[in-house]
């Protein structure tokens, strides 16, 4: 098993991938930095490392069911139609809508998850922003699956589809990804701090739909 501390960086907008040099002023390592606080807040919420009853893992799923439904509209918005393909051919919202329809005797009942908003203006730099903090957390995923297994039971297509998601083809989508955004966004400062502010923005809107399912 990994150490908290390494699946803290899988898991939410870290790259999975052996450190390298990152390229001086790159948006990813931009990010990453900015977002350090963030991470590091949701990843105690969450406790993905650590073993967990049934309930509390359906409720994991379920706040993000809700909160993918309310992202991905926003970054449909936000981005030019030439993306949007892009993002429905990446998108984990079946992958959830399986695993809450599987753990639909375990969902919490009695409490609505809030809803949030993601971007800080509906802009291309604004949607890659976003779209690091769920790219970035698929990585996790795949260190995630096998605990669901061994703790739960669970398997892609039978309760674990969402962490799973799109399983070998992962690493690529996420350097796919990390090009894409940086070409996108660019240089310019103004862009830079956009997508950093709806990043962290993102980071604040996840936490706010899980906390009150996790209580």
């Amino acid at each position: 098993m990994l150490p908290p501390s390494t699946v803290a960086g899988v898991a939410w907008g870290q790259d999975a991938s052996p450190r390298q040099p990152a390229a001086a002023g790159g948006l990813l390592p931009e990010l990453r930095a900015a977002t350090r606080a963030q991470h590091d807040r949701i990843e105690q919420l969450l406790a993905l490392q650590a073993p967990m009853p049934l309930r509390r893992y359906a409720a994991i799923v379920l706040g993000f069911q809700h909160f993918l439904a309310g992202w991905e509209q926003e970054l449909v918005e936000a981005l030019p139609t030439r993306l949007h393909g892009w993002l429905a051919a990446r998108s984990r919202r079946r992958f959830v809508a399986q695993d809450v329809e599987f753990l639909a005797a375990a969902l919490p009942v009695d409490v609505m998850p809030a809803a949030a908003r993601c971007l800080p203006a509906l802009r291309l730099a604004a949607a890659f922003g976003a779209l690091y903090v769920i790219e970035g957390s698929a990585l996790g995923g795949q260190v995630i699956t096998p605990w669901l297994e061994r703790d739960l039971g669970l398997t892609p297509g039978r309760g674990a589809s969402y962490f799973h998601g799109f399983g070998e083809r992962t690493g690529a989508m996420w350097k796919e990804f990390r090009e894409l955004a940086q070409a996108e966004v660019g240089d310019a400062p103004a862009d830079r701090a956009l997508a950093v502010r709806a990043a962290e923005q993102t980071f604040e809107a996840l936490m706010l739909t899980m906390a009150p399912l996790l209580r």
